[in-house]
């Protein structure tokens, strides 16, 4: 009976979930289609960072031409804003693991779109479905890192902006659906510093997925990402199938004369 009412709590969870997401999207993609004339919030318009400073939007972040992502000198989150609803965000962020201290997992993350901000004071972010980039990395658990599309839907519960009494800067304060704030970020750079706000990555086939080789990554560490799929690609283009089928029957073949081979004769 327990474990009834535990997955009907879960079913009942995601479901309400899946049916946010749904209206933040159908919130957002109509904020799409209001008339020009529409007044977007000042105070966010700009380039933000944290601490760091390292991780920003852009092109220093994304390159959209070779479709690859580029490691900043140091983690940190980034947003851009329009100041005629459009977004872009950059994550570059390092994950521990109680049980596995010594294997932080690295994670690239790259969305841009269009945004809102409701009568509530709410902030509705929804991506270009297809543009959207993650790069994860676990030093232990093999010899490559995951390179494929990200596509998620944000809201914020509210925002602040403010003079920063300490470093005495424009600072933007974000809270998370729940509520949770966010990491303070600072204002790098006014207008954005911003990839153009179109579909910049068409969808030519299902799945972006290609694998690179990964290096153990530490916080504030950068990795060699670039080199890592330069690597790889060497390592595809030299593997002939043919001939690797060829060589595993002839290896098969010797192992069966060598395992035969004595015993017919008497030897064993």
């Amino acid at each position: 009976m327990l474990l009834y009412h535990s997955l009907a709590i879960a079913l009942s969870s995601l479901t309400l979930s899946t049916a946010q997401d749904s209206l933040f999207v159908a919130q957002a993609e109509a904020a799409q289609s209001l008339p020009a004339t529409i007044k977007w919030p000042t105070n966010l318009v700009g380039t933000w960072s944290t601490k760091s400073l390292s991780t920003l939007t852009g092109p220093g972040f994304f390159d959209p031409i070779s479709d690859e992502l580029i490691e900043p000198e140091h983690t940190g989150i980034s947003y851009s804003f329009t100041d005629n609803g459009y977004y872009e965000e950059a994550y570059f962020r390092a994950i521990s693991a109680p049980s596995t201290p010594n294997c932080p997992q690295g994670l690239l993350q790259w969305q841009h779109g269009s945004y809102f901000v409701n009568s509530t004071g709410s902030l509705y972010l929804v991506p270009i479905k297809v543009d959207g980039r993650q790069l994860i990395s676990n030093p232990c658990a093999g010899s490559s890192a995951d390179y494929l599309r990200y596509n998620q839907s944000e809201m914020f519960s509210m925002y602040s902006q403010f003079t920063d009494p300490y470093h005495n800067v424009p600072r933007l304060d974000l809270y998370e659906w729940d509520g949770t704030p966010m990491n303070p970020m600072y204002l790098v750079y006014s207008p954005p510093q911003m990839l153009p706000t179109t579909t910049l990555l068409p969808v030519t086939s299902a799945t972006a997925h290609s694998k690179m080789k990964k290096r153990a990554l530490a916080p504030e560490v950068p990795l060699s990402w670039k080199n890592g799929l330069m690597e790889h690609k060497e390592l595809v283009r030299s593997i002939n199938a043919d001939r690797l089928w060829w060589v595993g029957l002839g290896l098969t073949g010797v192992g069966g004369l060598l395992y035969l081979g004595p015993r017919r004769m008497g030897w064993v």
